[in-house]
Formats: C-alpha cells, sequence, structure tokens
C-alpha cells in the first residue's frame, strides 16, 4: 500500500477518516462538511459508544459535495505514538479488503496538531498491516483479496512527510522478514535464503559475501556444519556490510540464527505442530530485514549482520546425541540433544564476525528455546546481557517501537549447569532455566571486553492472531527493534 501526503483533502473523496483522540468528539474539527452531514456521524457514533479510544472506528455515509462520502471516525486514544500505531493499524485492517481503493485521512480534524512521528508512526501501521502473502492461494474469493492500494494523509503537521521517509525503509524491511520467515521451507533452504536476500536488496549499497560449506571446514566451524550434515541443503554463512560512516570495523554486529527448517535431528520433534519450524530461521529474517532498513534509510553507522543458515534433517549421516563437535573458538561441545541446534550455528557465527570484524558491540537474535514461550508467551521476547548500559538500550528501543523485551538473568550459577564430564561444555543442561542456559552457552563465544546481548525471539516472530501492525502469521519482530537502537545509540 503506497502512503501519500497532500495539503488537503480532494474534493473528490469518498472515503474519509478522521481522527479523534480520547473523549474528543465534541472538538473535533468538521471543516467543510456541512450540519446535517456532522449530526449524522456524531449521532452514529454516539449511538455505537464511540469515544475515541485508539483503534476504534464509528462509521456512517453522509451526502458531501454533491455526492455520498464514506466518512470513519478513527480514534487515535490519548495520543501517544503507540496510540497512533494501533489506529492506523485498525484503519486498514478495516478497509484492506473492502472494495475501497483509496482511503484520506485529515488530520485537520483535530484540535491540535499532531506530531510528525505520531503521524509517521500512523502511516507506517497502516502499511504494515496491509502486508500478506497471497502468493500460494489460488483459489481467494474476490472479497477476501486486498483492494486498499493508498492511503492519502491530508494537512499533516510539518515534518511527518521525512519522519515517514524512516519509516517506510523500515517497513519495507521488515516486509523482507516476513516474506523469508512465511515463505514454505521447500522455496526457503539456505542457499535460496541468501538468493532472495541479494535480490531483494541489490543496489542499495550493502556489501555481501557468502561462505558455503568449504570455506566454512577450512575455518573450523565444526559446531555450524554438524547442525547441518544430515541435510542435503548446503549451509551458508551469510554476510551484509553496511559502512555509513565510511570505512572501519563495525560499531555493531547483529548475529542472527537462520535454522531454515528445524525437524530436531536425531532427537526428532514431535509430528504435530512441526510445519512451524519453517519460522525458526526468524532471527536471521531479523537481520536481513534490518541491514535493508538500514542502507534504504541510509543509516549513518557502521553495521555488519551475519545469518548462520543451516537446515536441521534426520538422515543417516545426521549428528548423533553423544557427539562431540570443536566449535570455531576451539572450544569443544558435547551434544546432548540435536535440537538444541540453534546454539550450535550462532557461536560459530559469533567467532567468526569477532574475529574478522571486531565489533564492539554484538547483538544475536534466535528463535532459541521453547522455554522461553513458556515464560513470556508471545508478548515479551527475552533480553539477556553482559552489558547494563546496553540492556537499558534495548529495553527502551523495544517500548518506543513495539517489538518488547524482558530482562533475564545471567549468573556463574547457571554457566555450571551446561560443564560437561568429557568436553568443554554441554549442549543442553537440565530442564530448569533452559533458556537462560542457552544464553549462558552463547556468553561463552563473546569475547572479553565485548558488549553483547542475546534476544530470544521463539515467542515473537509468528503470531496465531492478528495485531496491530500485523495478520496472522510473520510479525516481522526485530526489524524495528534494530533500527531505533541503531537510530538512537550507534549514528552520530
Amino acid at each position: 500500500m503506497d502512503i501519500r501526503f497532500a495539503p488537503t483533502v480532494p474534493e473528490t473523496a469518498t472515503l474519509l477518516a478522521m481522527p479523534v483522540e480520547k473523549d474528543g468528539l465534541d472538538r473535533l474539527v468538521f471543516g467543510a462538511l456541512d450540519t446535517a452531514a456532522q449530526t449524522l456521524i456524531l449521532s452514529a457514533a454516539r449511538a455505537a459508544r464511540f469515544e475515541g479510544e485508539a483503534g476504534t472506528i464509528a462509521e456512517a455515509f453522509v451526502s458531501h459535495g454533491g455526492h455520498v462520502v464514506q466518512l470513519l471516525l478513527i480514534g487515535v486514544g490519548t495520543g501517544g505514538e503507540s496510540d497512533y500505531e494501533r489506529a492506523g493499524g485498525a484503519l486498514t485492517a478495516k478497509l484492506l479488503c473492502s472494495g475501497a481503493k483509496t482511503v484520506a485521512v485529515d488530520w485537520a480534524a483535530l484540535p491540535g496538531a499532531p506530531s510528525a512521528a505520531a503521524v509517521a508512526r500512523f502511516a507506517v501501521a497502516a502499511r504494515l498491516r496491509a502486508w500478506r502473502i497471497d502468493t500460494y492461494r489460488t483459489k481467494l474469493p474476490e472479497k477476501q483479496k486486498p483492494t486498499l492500494s493508498e492511503m492519502l494523509l491530508a494537512a499533516a503537521p510539518e515534518g511527518a512527510a521525512d519522519a515517514w521517509a524512516h519509516q517506510q525503509a523500515v517497513a519495507d524491511g521488515v516486509a523482507l522478514t516476513r516474506s523469508l520467515v512465511s515463505e514454505p521451507p521447500n522455496v526457503i533452504y539456505p542457499e535460496s535464503f541468501v538468493a532472495r536476500v541479494r535480490a531483494d536488496v541489490a543496489g542499495l549499497g550493502l556489501e555481501l559475501q557468502v561462505l558455503g560449506e568449504a570455506e566454512m571446514t577450512a575455518l573450523g566451524m565444526g559446531a555450524l556444519l554438524g547442525v547441518s550434515q544430515g541435510s542435503v541443503r548446503e549451509a551458508q554463512l551469510l554476510v551484509l556490510k553496511w559502512q555509513g560512516k565510511g570505512p572501519g570495523d563495525p560499531d555493531l554486529a547483529l548475529v542472527g540464527k537462520g535454522v531454515t527448517f528445524d525437524t530436531g535431528g536425531i532427537s526428532l520433534k514431535p509430528g504435530p505442530g512441526m510445519e512451524d519450524m519453517k519460522w525458526d530461521m526468524g532471527g536471521a529474517g531479523a537481520v536481513a530485514g534490518a541491514m535493508k532498513a538500514l542502507a534504504l534509510r541510509k543509516a549513518r553507522a557502521n553495521v555488519i549482520g551475519v545469518c548462520g543458515l543451516v537446515e536441521n534433517m534426520p538422515d543417516g549421516n545426521a549428528q548423533r546425541p553423544g557427539d562431540i563437535v570443536t566449535s570455531m573458538s576451539g572450544q569443544t561441545i558435547e551434544i546432548l540433544n540435536t535440537d538444541a541446534e540453534g546454539r550450535l550455528v550462532l557461536c560459530d557465527a559469533l567467532t567468526w564476525v569477532q574475529r574478522n570484524h571486531r565489533p564492539k558491540t554484538i547483538i544475536d537474535l534466535a528463535t532459541l528455546t521453547g522455554a522461553m514461550i513458556i515464560s513470556l508467551g508471545s508478548e515479551h521476547g527475552g533480553l539477556f546481557a553482559n552489558d547494563d548500559g546496553l540492556a537499558d538500550q534495548l529495553l527502551a528501543a523495544g517500548k518506543a517501537t513495539g517489538d518488547l523485551l524482558w530482562r533475564f538473568p545471567l549468573a556463574d550459577a547457571y554457566n555450571k549447569l551446561i560443564d560437561s564430564p568429557i568436553a568443554d561444555m554441554k549442549n543442553v543442561g537440565p530442564r530448569g532455566a533452559g533458556s537462560i542456559t542457552a544464553a549462558q552457552f552463547l556468553q561463552r563465544f563473546v569475547d572479553k571486553g565485548v558488549r553483547w546481548a542475546h534476544l530470544d525471539i521463539a515467542g515473537m516472530v509468528w503470531a496465531d492472531k492478528a495485531g496491530a501492525t500485523y495478520d496472522k502469521g510473520a510479525t516481522g519482530y526485530g526489524v524495528r527493534l534494530l533500527d531505533r537502537l541503531v537510530a538512537d545509540q550507534f549514528e552520530g
């Protein structure tokens, strides 16, 4: 869906949305609408008990300018950016398949001008809520096909168009992430993930590097390759580099788990629900989307994104419980459960980026543990960090964007739970504290002096019900969070 700006509502508009603050019906500025039209929409709103709460809508058809206008009052709540986000998403959700093609939003209806950032937040939510993947639906009824193709923002405050330019880049990054997460595993696997991203970011100024299994074998990446050895699909390490400040080491590295399908390997998952494991590459998807967003908006920061891409399959050559692998760092790992594979992928990716690019700060993202879903459901991602300042920055970015996080502890008492009697460590601890011991495992591969955070986003990349900015399915979680962190903390 396209977002456009105009100084006023076109006289020919037949679908008009007017923002309303909470308890703000009496303060609504109707502009050119005559008294009869005003009376009709206000009566409809009061009959529906509409009071301007964020995301609520009242509707009426009125006569104006010699034609019938569909008039919507859209609640923007108390005026916070999150309220505007709910409003923008709700408007798209109502109109997306309604038969309407264009809706005009009249910001002059508010008694006071909203902030440019709030209007941009409204617009990005509207754009994100319109995203769908209908690629494989060949018999979709006409009434279920999207029709809304344009949203016109009229009388928007000064600076809103510039604020939207930033948000548009983020929306495009989220769209890439959602497409990668949504595609079936016979379409997106390590090599095709690389091909899809390469095509999608072509011409944006990102430097791409791809390591295949031969290169990773030569580097000693035995942990990552151990996960992949049961699959006919070749593992890949995809590197995306953005030099927004010019030559030099990156200030920030983003590392994503990219298990394009996870059967659990020899430690086979139960059959029911296994189809969901196509989204076990949501961390890598978020990294790819965030790197695209940074490149699109020409972020003034040096950031590198690394995606460890594998498929975890059972096979005569698959990794076994009881195996010991040697990671790129030289540390050895006893494999107790082949379904604890994401940490094996991440640990070698972490070592690779530190040895080759020396980032001062690293954030990894992974759909790592079912225990995180038990802990937090789908309301927050889990945050682990070795630096309180970095943790606070991430928490603030999460609150600002709606990609919420909740911090968990790291401690030596948990670290001891993954000590192995036969190797340097084992890849799983006991049942208790499963998300924490996974984070403790990763911390062993972070160099001294490097600020590091681990985001366990297992409950966040896929939704079973619609939200403010997404329908059922891929959410694109993490892209907005990472972009906001870079904007707030790494651009000078």
